[in-house]
């Protein structure tokens, strides 16, 4: 028979369409009697009609139309490793599984793109697989990217997304740029087409918008988070100008409490610009009375107006080691809503009336007018409190005689009401924050953020109004946002009961069974076991990364990590959306004017969602910087040895916290030597099968740097020559005869080349051990 020379797309198309089950190419050339030499020309039509999603690429090599696919939409996202997956629309409420792309069947699309994706043949065991059939939205109109060659002239220039999930280099015109870039420049870009390229190696066009900097810089850096996370940068005019006029408005229509006699101060950091509470605290007999005054934005801030829905919008302030993105414009964040001293501002209170157990007996709310007596900062209210007069004239905190009298005694009350909350259960973790230090643009160290006691007298205090105002409001049925902290689930606890045993150290034991209140007790004397050891910082971050994500609710829930069955933010309506919300439920509630409708049932349950949607995307661009600057501290200290702990056992490897600066990198299992190493669960551990040679969750290591790429945002650790001792005091225990494995428990991580890190396990949510404020630089969260 004579073979067929020619051939068109619609002939390969109805041949498979005819077929009753998808075809290999061999059966491909078969059925149309197609001449073998046409084998790359078929190939290549195939591949084009994948792309434009008419036909569809099955497991071994098979191809079918993309009809008989059952197909969804869905966003992508998409790991480092190259694997993805695709979350289908309209799962219902509960959710559902997400389709897992295998690298290479995601086609031309981009993390965040929303694509139509072709659910494959399921196997036996196997979860839900899928190939992208086309792209129907793209994620981002906008790309930054990495200058890897300048090129020549006004030629384009070669670069490379600086998100390594998007794994493509891309050809751009540089002609709209004032200057021609350089090696190592970001640029942001306006993508183009796919060019002629390798299947393997994409190259696609693109026209320079901007430059942004250069990558060394942390400016630039913070730019580029800001840019990963939608956070907004700068205010439309509409809301500048409503900003303004709301400034200069004099308040009107009520008479509120006349405080300005009162020694009322305010305590913050250093570089702190937006001052939103004020506290002061008086002895009454055996009983106490603590005053906390906020900010009473709601009456600048009014509801359906452009400044209030780009609040919204926003959800809170976004902070960076050099730079703040606020919620609000500075005329009213920085101006006249912040509590500047000597200057008469408009405050909501919460006056309290605390027992001589640090129990609230009384508390009430009102519209107030005070004026800030001094301006202080933490350094300097703990010099005070120590009687250094040294430290106290160097933060140059001059303090009138009635305020130095009136914070010794908020110390005393502070310790009482952290005391209180103590007995209760509540969960103070002790975990130093990185503080960044940045000259001329250049990232020079990093540290431990110091936690002095005055931080924690604010937070208590601020703990107590947030406390007493959700109390308050659900007392008289107001519609309002609670802040919800769900208790750790029975698998958390077991993970985490896990990693505690593989840390060496004697903890107490929980109860097979437990009330919602034992397990807090319990956590709390692991947490009181722990201090002062060696092995504290890791207990105390174990700890937390078994605790769940709090969140904004319109019902209420309970804060597990604070022990307090009732609880909401109040304390810091400048930078959080949900705190206005609050503030505008207490006017309503005290018959004052709230500006217009609150919201309600659904209105409610979406401000809410956007709360948290924003909250989630201020914590993920916190992680994201800090390891953005410890790259770029660390790329210059390559080769270098440090000391280390083993913060955490994967299969894969060892993730290794540095000692002295709290940063995080990773030993890669095949660069521990020539063995086949297993991972033990239970033992938090990976041992080696020849060597006998084992490495725990808390031992010591001298570790050296390897390889830092901004880039990827790696760390690449390798060991040193001689390990050091584990961290209990004993040095590492020799190998003893392997047990037999368990199903489930061990994993065999054989020794490869060139493998790629898969990604870590996203870690839950801090709860609100300080009463859910974001720390901005030189500020603790409250």
């Amino acid at each position: 028979m004579k073979k067929i020379d020619t051939f068109t797309p619609q002939t390969l198309l109805d041949t498979l369409s005819a077929a009753p089950h998808p075809l290999s190419l061999d059966d491909i050339l078969r059925r149309t009697g197609l001449s073998r030499r046409l084998k790359r020309e078929v190939v290549a039509a195939l591949r084009g009609m994948a792309d434009n999603g008419t036909l569809a690429r099955l497991r071994g090599g098979l191809w079918t139309p993309a009809a008989r696919l059952k197909n969804v939409r869905g966003v992508l996202a998409v790991q480092r490793s190259g694997a993805a997956f695709v979350a289908p629309e309209h799962q219902g409420p509960r959710g559902g599984h997400d389709i897992y792309i295998a690298p290479g069947a995601a086609g031309d699309a981009w993390n965040g793109d929303l694509v139509e994706v072709a659910l494959l043949p399921a196997r036996r065991g196997a979860g839900t697989e899928g190939r992208v059939l086309r792209v129907l939205r793209r994620g981002e109109s906008e790309l930054t990217v990495r200058v890897l060659h300048p090129g020549r002239r006004d030629g384009p220039a070669l670069a490379r997304p600086a998100d390594a999930r998007l794994a493509f280099d891309m050809q751009v015109d540089v002609s709209g740029l004032p200057t021609p870039p350089e090696r190592g420049e970001l640029l942001r870009v306006t993508p183009g087409e796919r060019l002629p390229s390798p299947a393997d190696a994409p190259l696609w066009s693109a026209a320079a918008i901007r430059s942004l900097g250069r990558e060394d810089e942390a400016a630039v850096q913070e730019q580029l988070t800001k840019l990963n996370h939608l956070i907004p940068q700068g205010f439309p005019d509409n809301v500048l100008t409503e900003a303004e006029a709301a400034s200069r408005r004099e308040p009107d229509g009520e008479t509120p409490l006349d405080l300005r006699s009162l020694p009322l101060v305010t305590i913050d950091g250093e570089d702190a610009r937006d001052f939103d509470d004020a506290v002061y605290v008086e002895r009454q007999g055996e009983n106490w009375r603590l005053l906390v005054a906020i900010a009473d934005v709601s009456l600048y801030v009014r509801p359906r107006g452009a400044l209030d829905r780009e609040a919204r919008e926003r959800g809170n302030s976004y902070y960076f080691p050099a730079s703040v993105e606020p919620m609000l414009p500075e005329a009213l964040s920085n101006g006249v809503c912040s509590l500047r001293p000597g200057e008469d501002r408009r405050v909501l209170t919460a006056d309290l009336r605390v027992d001589a157990t640090g129990r609230t007996i009384d508390a009430s709310f009102a519209a107030g007018l005070m004026r800030s007596r001094a301006r202080l900062t933490y350094t300097g209210v703990q010099a005070l409190l120590d009687g250094d007069e040294n430290a106290l004239r160097e933060v140059g905190n001059a303090m009138p005689p009635e305020v130095a009298a009136m914070l010794r005694q908020a110390a005393g009350l502070a310790e009482l009401l952290i005391r209180r909350r103590q007995q209760r259960g509540g969960l103070e973790f002790d975990l130093p924050e990185p503080e960044f230090v940045v000259d001329k643009g250049r990232v020079i160290a990093v540290r431990n953020r110091q936690r002095l006691f005055s931080h924690r007298l604010i937070e208590a205090f601020m703990v107590a109004a947030n406390e007493a105002a959700a109390e308050f409001l659900a007392g008289r049925g107001a519609p309002f946002l609670y802040r919800v902290h769900p208790e750790p689930g029975s698998e958390k606890m077991s993970d985490l009961l896990r990693a505690l045993n593989a840390t060496g150290l004697s903890l107490p034991r929980p109860a097979a069974r437990m009330t919602p209140q034992a397990r807090l007790r319990w956590l709390h004397a692991v947490l009181a076991a722990a201090a002062g050891t060696e092995q504290a910082f890791l207990v105390n971050r174990l700890v937390l990364r078994s605790m769940m994500q709090a969140r904004y609710a319109p019902e209420a829930g309970g804060h597990f990590g604070l022990a307090s069955s009732c609880y909401c933010h109040f304390t810091s309506p400048i930078r959080r959306y949900a705190d206005l919300v609050t503030h505008r439920a207490l006017r309503r509630t005290l018959g004052l004017d709230a500006g217009g409708p609150i919201p309600t049932g659904h209105k409610l349950l979406a401000v809410a969602e956007q709360c948290n949607g924003r909250e989630r995307a201020a914590q993920d661009a916190e992680r994201e910087i800090t390891r953005r600057l410890g790259c770029l501290l660390l790329r210059e200290r390559v080769g270098e040895v440090f000391t280390g702990v083993i913060s955490g056992v994967m299969p894969f490897g060892l993730f290794v916290e540095l000692e002295g600066m709290p940063l995080e990198g990773m030993i890669r299992v095949e660069s521990l030597g020539r063995d086949y190493f297993e991972y033990d669960a239970d033992r938090q551990e990976l041992r080696g099968r020849l060597s006998g040679r084992a490495y725990r969750l808390g031992e010591a290591l001298e570790v050296r740097l390897a390889d830092v790429s901004v880039g990827r945002l790696e760390i690449t650790l390798e060991l040193a020559d001689n390990p050091l001792p584990r961290r209990d005091g004993h040095a590492p225990r020799p190998a003893r005869k392997q047990a037999a494995a368990r199903p489930g428990r061990r994993q065999h991580s054989r020794r490869r080349e060139g493998g790629k890190t898969p990604e870590r396990a996203a870690r839950p949510g801090r709860i609100e051990t300080k009463a859910g404020r974001k720390r901005a630089p030189s500020r603790p969260g409250r």
